[in-house]
């Protein structure tokens, strides 16, 4: 069973930085993507950015283009989403998920609705 675990959320002033981590566990093919979406009060799900872990390619959204890098450690068996210059725009929770089986490189990213294997979410307030 796939299991999803992230960590690194909390509150951050305007222009600062953060660095999510997704601990991923369970998985029984290497054809799949890790994948991070946000969801901020009262505003649908979004995703933000995935990398693939056959090839490791990634794509990121527009609207976070520029400040988030998605990265992994494949010895960790971790994927990190760094979030830079971050402002209000950006708290919501975000989530890790895994996008399950997935061949190929990225090409774009998965509608939430379609992801079936989902982390708890950890919260980013970015506030003053």
């Amino acid at each position: 069973q796939v299991q999803l675990v992230e960590s690194g959320g909390g509150l951050v002033q305007p222009g600062g930085s953060l660095r999510l981590s997704c601990a991923a566990s369970g998985f029984t093919s290497d054809y799949y993507a890790i994948c991070w979406f946000r969801q901020a009060p009262e505003k649908e799900r979004e995703g933000v950015s995935c990398v693939t872990n056959s090839d490791g390619s990634t794509l990121v959204a527009d609207s976070v283009e520029g400040r988030f890098t998605i990265s992994r450690d494949n010895a960790r068996n971790t994927v990190y989403l760094q979030m830079v210059n971050l402002n209000p725009e950006d708290t919501a929770v975000y989530y890790c998920a895994a996008d399950v089986p997935h061949y190929g490189p990225i090409e774009y990213i998965p509608q939430a609705r379609f992801i079936e294997v989902w982390g708890q979410g950890t919260l980013v307030n970015v506030s003053s």
